[in-house]
């Protein structure tokens, strides 16, 4: 370690100036008397140091450089306390990290928490907004005649219905969503799905415009008017229309519950549909009528059942792509 020269207050320093001056007197006198010359002697003021220092003075202190944990070299510093505080600081990024882990970790678990009973109050929200007051609400209370009263009360129920269905899908898409909030669940459905499911939806919707334009023109007979066809068909085309804007909402937002919506309201359409064969019988509906519902009835028998085989097929698809990504993930 190279050592600071420093002039300390003991130093010794020799002078020869007046040894100079009296040499020059000296030999003025010798050149008077003897008549003789000699060069000027030049001499020169030097300083003479002693880098000895005493033993009661300290030598100075310089801190190396140290390395930390990481690898990192510590800066050098003067003073013992500014690197402790570097070495402070370098270890509080570490902690705060983990205790934002913790702090994660028990908010996913507190959300867990808060999911299971989602999977019971989900399905008990859409029995008693679907099924009760379709299955055990008096018709009659409902049906007061083929009039705009009657027509508003069957929307009415469609309407509670749909709410509970809507908060249904909320808590499934909440409940197939992932632990980890970070990752995210999009799901897309096929092409090929989308296409037979809106052939689908927009048959249903097409059948029974066509056959009320043939009634009001007088090609089927005899004629139904317009009020009856509307308290026996209305709220079924409103809640297709319904239908078909939820599921390109999901088709849109990449929800899982796109394979789930189809079949909530399709069961739903059945029993919209028995309904308005019971209606129809009160009403004394044409014959052609009460046919067409039975065939609609039908029809969203097959597509139902069309749809649940869907369900079965992604679930097989999804075991398929797990199972890949397992022995990819084993070997690497």
């Amino acid at each position: 370690m190279a050592s600071l020269v420093k002039a300390p207050p003991t130093m010794s320093t020799i002078n020869a100036h007046q040894v100079h001056l009296r040499k020059l007197k000296l030999l003025s006198n010798l050149n008077m008397h003897h008549g003789l010359r000699f060069p000027r002697i030049h001499v020169n003021h030097t300083t003479v140091c002693c880098t000895k220092l005493t033993p009661w003075e300290p030598s100075p202190v310089t801190y190396a450089p140290t390395i930390d944990a990481s690898g990192n070299l510590l800066k050098k510093t003067s003073n013992i306390f500014e690197t402790l505080k570097s070495e402070d600081t370098a270890e509080a990024p570490a902690t705060n990290s983990e205790e934002l882990t913790d702090t994660k970790n028990q908010s996913l678990v507190q959300f867990q928490f808060l999911k299971w009973p989602m999977w019971l109050l989900g399905p008990s929200l859409l029995l008693t907004t679907g099924m009760v007051p379709t299955l055990w609400l008096p018709l009659s209370s409902v049906f007061l005649g083929p009039n705009i009263a009657s027509l508003l009360s069957l929307i009415g129920l469609d309407c509670i219905f749909n709410l509970g269905a809507t908060l249904f899908l909320l808590m499934a898409d909440s409940c197939s969503r992932s632990k980890n909030q970070a990752q995210t669940c999009n799901s897309k459905p096929p092409l090929s799905y989308k296409f037979w499911n809106m052939v689908a939806t927009v048959s249903g919707f097409v059948i029974p415009l066509m056959a009320l334009l043939g009634s009001q023109k007088g090609t089927l007979q005899p004629q139904l008017p317009f009020i009856p066809f509307a308290v026996l068909l209305g709220p079924y085309m409103l809640l297709l229309s319904v239908q078909i804007l939820t599921e390109l909402l999901t088709w849109h937002w990449q929800s899982p519950v796109w394979l789930v919506t189809p079949v909530v309201y399709e069961s739903y359409r059945l029993l919209q549909l028995m309904r308005g064969l019971k209606l129809g019988a009160e009403l004394g509906a044409p014959t052609w009528m009460l046919h067409m519902i039975r065939g609609l009835v039908s029809w969203w028998i097959l597509i139902l059942g069309v749809q649940l085989m869907s369900v079965a097929w992604f679930a097989g698809f999804a075991a398929r792509s797990q199972q890949q990504h397992s022995p990819a993930a084993s070997g690497g």
